[in-house]
């Protein structure tokens, strides 16, 4: 499939209505075609299915549907483990927002049975200094490692963060949020510790967690008499 043949195929796909509605959910970039995610998928399966390889060398990064569609590309990849993070390692510098971020971590499944390799692999995003690098680390923590093998590790890198990102402050919030919904008992340890993390990201994770449903109200009270003032 040509890359103009792609282009075409998602101005076909586009919706004016609703690209006035997830331009508005994403307000640091300027272009958004409007097609909806499932349609992406769609194609970005199809590409994954052919000649992926010469597709990801010259696809093209003009619209962020073309961005988004590559990392699900990427997440379809049916190859050596290798040679899908080496097409991870160019994608991630292509990402400047959280929806393409968050969309393409929760499409690289195969980490699910690569715990170890993928977990050496994004040591060096989390140590990175370009927020969306060290987003996409976090995300992946947030997505593939909250279980009790990984969970003393996984707060310790969390706590480790320092960057004044606000996606960063977020993603990290976020991942502790869940930390604490799959595997309170460590991760309450963890925020009543002498914790490193910044005034903002501590009440925010604490303002996720109570936010969640799957946490009571006797447990909510505690967490918000936590809050840093």
């Amino acid at each position: 499939m040509l890359e103009k043949t792609i282009k075409n195929r998602l101005f076909e796909l586009a919706e004016p209505e609703y690209q006035k509605f997830a331009a508005a959910l994403i307000p640091n970039i300027d272009n958004v075609l409007g097609v909806r995610l499932p349609e992406v998928r769609k194609l970005a399966l199809r590409i994954a299915k052919g000649d992926w390889r010469s597709y990801l060398k010259q696809a093209e990064d003009e619209y962020f549907e073309e961005v988004m569609l590559q990392g699900m590309v990427i997440g379809y990849l049916q190859t050596d483990i290798e040679e899908i993070l080496d097409a991870i390692a160019a994608f991630v510098p292509k990402i400047n927002n959280w929806s393409v971020c968050d969309s393409f971590c929760i499409g690289l499944k195969f980490t699910k049975t690569n715990k170890i390799r993928v977990w050496s692999f994004l040591q060096s995003y989390l140590l990175s200094e370009q927020e969306y690098e060290i987003r996409f680390g976090v995300v992946m923590l947030l997505d593939y490692y909250v279980e009790e093998e990984y969970i003393g590790r996984v707060l310790q890198r969390l706590d480790a963060i320092k960057h004044n990102g606000y996606y960063v402050k977020m993603a990290v919030a976020w991942a502790i949020s869940i930390c604490y919904v799959l595997l309170p008992e460590p991760t309450m340890a963890y925020l009543t510790s002498r914790t490193s993390l910044d005034d903002f990201t501590y009440n925010k994770a604490l303002q996720k967690i109570t936010e969640s449903t799957r946490v009571d109200q006797s447990t909510k009270q505690r967490i918000r008499s936590m809050k840093r003032k």
